[in-house]
């Protein structure tokens, strides 16, 4: 079974877990599912690159989140979540997944 890219799994989170808030507007949920695939995309991120990579990794992770709610002002909540998302992933593509 092919492992999923972490570049995925943390542009998921930052989808789902806006999507999971959203459509259930229980905002604690949006929480868990984005901290569930941080955790998930943070630990692919140490095994393919080591723990400072990781680390920052999981800053600019944190810091897509944070970003997406001053952006969606401007944009809209989904092109803002979409761009975070998007970011994360080309960063976890450049730094972790692409060495394998």
């Amino acid at each position: 079974m092919a492992k999923v890219p972490a570049a995925v799994v943390a542009a998921g989170g930052l989808i789902g877990g806006y999507g999971a808030a959203r459509w259930t507007r229980k905002r604690q949920l949006g929480g868990v599912v984005l901290a569930a695939a941080g955790a998930a995309a943070a630990q692919r991120w140490r095994q393919q690159a080591g723990g400072w990579a990781a680390g920052a990794l999981s800053v600019a992770y944190v810091a897509a989140f944070a970003g997406s709610h001053p952006l969606a002002k401007k944009v809209g909540a989904w092109p803002a979540v979409f761009g975070a998302a998007g970011a994360v992933a080309l960063a976890s593509w450049a730094v972790a997944d692409r060495r394998g």
